[in-house]
């Protein structure tokens, strides 16, 4: 199938502006996931050299959350005295940590209230299964992943900015650090973006913690048309990154201007937030290997909003 290109959106005028609703059918409730064809990830496979693991999902024990969704009770039940345990998670908010944002985390950017292909606010929250994060479960997330090492990059290049602060990253220096590496993009691509967000964080104090807890502004990629041109031409499969948001946050003009509500409203693609990808830049850094077969199995679970990636890069 020929993709329409960023200028070609909507495939209909009866759509949204900017949007691919109908592009798959207006049944469809994968998005840009559909992408990620079998042929895709059968190739993907072929990138597996070393055998080394590189597990996506960062820690569960930060005392801090953004957005202050808050922590979990994490208890151990005695099943049988000392000869069996169970254990439950009390409070647990599938977005504390690494994260899918699914299809029905925001609506789209021109139809408020209503998400990606014409789905309602009362569908969501009713848990209706037709954007729930189990389309992804149970199609499974499999595919060729390219890592754009921004921070080390900036780091290298004199691009100063403090990754727990509002900071735009242009496409233009995303395109820099994709020749300086030697990443080609291909059709179904996952994209992972470094900021250095997780790596400043780990290293930052409780009240600067607390303080992002409370109002979130950090880096990401700066949301403007021009970025969403570069990744919807690029016809990647999904984005993700190790920030809170993936985009620069706070947005400046509300849905105005997010793109949240144009990848997941519009296109119906999942955004991955605070990845770990520190131990995969290492590497790559190491090698100048930044291409990955990538795994994703997000939670099964009946018109679930998001869940954790349980992602893993494999070299």
């Amino acid at each position: 199938m020929s993709l329409p290109s960023f200028k070609d959106l909507p495939i209909d005028a009866k759509y949204p502006a900017k949007s691919a609703w109908g592009l798959w059918g207006d049944d469809d409730s994968l998005g840009t996931m559909n992408l990620l064809t079998t042929e895709r990830a059968k190739e993907a496979s072929k990138l597996v050299r070393t055998g080394k693991l590189f597990p996506m999902n960062w820690t569960m024990e930060n005392k801090y959350t953004m957005f202050n969704r808050g922590g979990f009770e994490h208890v151990i039940k005695e099943l049988m005295p000392d000869c069996a345990f169970d254990d439950v998670y009390n409070n647990w908010n599938t977005q504390s940590s690494s994260q899918w944002d699914g299809l029905g985390h925001v609506c789209n950017r021109h139809t408020p209230g209503v998400f990606y292909n014409n789905t309602t606010a009362k569908d969501v929250r009713s848990g209706n299964e037709k954007l729930g994060i189990h389309h992804l479960a149970r199609k499974g997330i499999a595919g060729r992943a390219v890592l754009l090492d921004f921070r080390r990059w900036a780091v290298k290049h004199g691009v100063e900015y403090d990754p727990l602060t509002r900071y735009e990253i242009d496409i233009k220096d995303l395109d820099k650090v994709a020749e300086e590496q030697g990443v080609t993009f291909k059709e179904g691509d996952i994209l992972l973006i470094r900021s250095g967000f997780t790596e400043a964080y780990n290293n930052a104090n409780d009240e600067l913690k607390a303080s992002l807890a409370e109002v979130a502004a950090v880096c990401g990629v700066k949301p403007c048309d021009e970025s969403l041109e570069w990744i919807w031409n690029h016809h990647f499969s999904t984005v993700a990154g190790d920030t809170v948001a993936f985009e620069a946050w706070p947005p400046t003009n509300g849905l105005d201007n997010a793109m949240h509500a144009i990848l997941l409203g519009g296109w119906g693609m999942p955004i991955g937030e605070l990845f770990n990808l520190e131990h995969l830049a290492e590497e790559a850094a190491k090698t100048g290997v930044y291409e990955f077969f990538f795994t994703s199995a997000p939670l099964n679970k009946m018109g679930g909003v998001a869940s954790p990636p349980n992602a893993i890069c494999i070299m």
